[in-house]
């Protein structure tokens, strides 16, 4: 590229955080393309602390300006940067404090709230208002704990893990609708917090204020983090729900289904509005918001336990070594990977065994990750069914993105088990879907 045609160039960078790392990533448009340049990468994950699992937000909020200090000594001029990561976590605020500690979603502080919040509203009532699948961690039980222990009395705000970064790169709070869907508190119809919900649980309405939709400007830099970044630029919305920029990012033609195939696997298709029916809510279909649609789609366990297993069983193998050798096991057990007890094991491997219990135990750990791998494409077989009952629509395609889409196996397993075109893109969707919203937003 030429220098002019270079200083010409309009950058922005996407920081799409996920439940191991984050990125920093650069894009710009090139001959009708996003090319893209990943400046930065740091660690990310859980942590224990007094028994239970939270996230470092200060560690979290010190990569991001890290990575945002190296994204201008590469591009000194940035358009705007906008944030993404999971959904369901947020922090608590009194004022502009953090009220400690930043709970993590697969901490069990959250089972003893669920059938108290059921009895004050039955699952069935929530589900037909907000369209959200049931999740333990769903942020509403979250909330519910944090109100029980006293947590939210001097609590003035709450922000998912996005918004709560974007604040503190602006000082402008702001709540953005694709990550507020996945609260279960979102009414789907309305777009806006249930006051029902609110009411009947008595979580106080002053945390919950307006929405606000992707490409919502929300400031520039704070004068403190200008210094030590070295730039200014404009902090945007994007569909700041993972998942949400995932699925813009993905190049659809017509409206087929779509798995974004990481920690979880999100299988889903586009609608234009929710579909909260009995059908939908016995399959535990979730309805999250999309940029102009809703996101119908099911949460599946994905590479969570596969990833976990490696830790635990083979940490020094590659998962493509890993994944040669699943593809010559004999093994063709498997499991229901949905199951809770696969959520946050202390063994992996002993959760597998609890759920082999009774016939046939895998004699190798190749067996372990065929069983997993099996029981993944058994659980996409099963979600496509319910998707194709709901919604009274036959697919032929099923678009994969995300670390799983550079699986070959996984992919001929669900192509085999799921009798459907798998059209695998080993593409960074969820920072090509971040991108794509912020350049449309400036060219609005």
């Amino acid at each position: 590229m030429y220098k002019e045609e270079r200083e010409n160039m309009k950058y922005y960078l996407a920081i799409d955080i996920g439940a191991s790392s984050g990125r920093h990533i650069i894009g710009w448009q090139e001959g009708g393309e996003i090319k893209t340049d990943e400046v930065y990468r740091f660690p990310n994950g859980v942590k224990e602390m007094d028994g239970h699992l939270v996230w470092d937000i200060d560690e979290l909020f010190k990569s991001v300006v890290a990575g945002m200090r190296r994204a201008f000594e590469k591009y000194p001029k940035i358009e705007s940067v906008s944030i993404d990561t999971w959904g369901v976590d947020y922090v608590l605020l009194e004022g502009d404090r953090e009220i400690y500690p930043c709970y993590a979603y697969r901490d069990h502080r959250t089972e003893a709230r669920i059938n108290e919040v059921h009895s004050l509203m039955c699952f069935e009532s929530l589900y037909a208002r907000t369209g959200i699948q049931f999740q333990p961690f769903n942020t509403i039980y979250q909330l519910y704990d944090d109100l029980k222990k006293g947590r939210l009395e001097r609590a003035t705000d709450f922000l998912m893990i996005p918004e709560y970064l974007s604040y503190k790169l602006t000082g402008v709070k702001k709540k953005e609708y694709t990550n507020a869907t996945t609260t279960g508190m979102l009414n789907a119809d309305m777009g806006a917090f249930d006051e029902e919900i609110l009411q009947k649980l008595g979580l106080p309405k002053r945390l919950f204020g307006e929405i606000s939709e992707p490409k919502t400007t929300v400031g520039m830099l704070t004068a403190e983090l200008q210094k030590e970044v070295g730039g200014n630029t404009k902090v945007v919305l994007c569909a700041s729900h993972d998942t949400g920029s995932a699925v813009e990012g993905i190049p659809i033609e017509g409206n087929e289904p779509y798995i974004s195939s990481g920690t979880w696997s999100l299988l889903g298709v586009k609608v234009p509005k929710a579909i909260t029916d009995e059908g939908s809510q016995k399959a535990n279909y979730s309805n999250e918001g999309g940029v102009g649609y809703v996101r119908y789609q099911k949460n599946i366990m994905g590479m969570w336990v596969v990833n976990e297993l490696q830790k635990e069983l083979c940490p020094e193998k590659h998962i493509t070594e890993i994944v040669k050798e699943a593809q010559e096991s004999s093994f063709t057990r498997t499991v229901d990977v949905n199951a809770n007890e696969f959520l946050a094991p202390e063994s992996m491997k002993g959760a597998f065994d609890e759920a082999l219990n009774g016939g046939e135990l895998p004699q190798s750990i190749s067996d372990y990750f065929n069983c997993a791998f099996l029981s993944l494409a058994k659980s996409y077989k099963q979600a496509i069914e319910e998707l194709e009952k709901n919604t009274g629509k036959k697919y032929t395609k099923l678009y994969i993105v995300g670390g799983g889409a550079k699986n070959g196996y996984l992919n001929a397993l669900t192509e085999s088990e799921c009798k459907i075109e798998v059209v695998a893109l080993p593409i960074e969707a969820t920072a090509i879907g971040n991108l794509k919203i912020q350049m449309e937003k400036e060219d609005e």
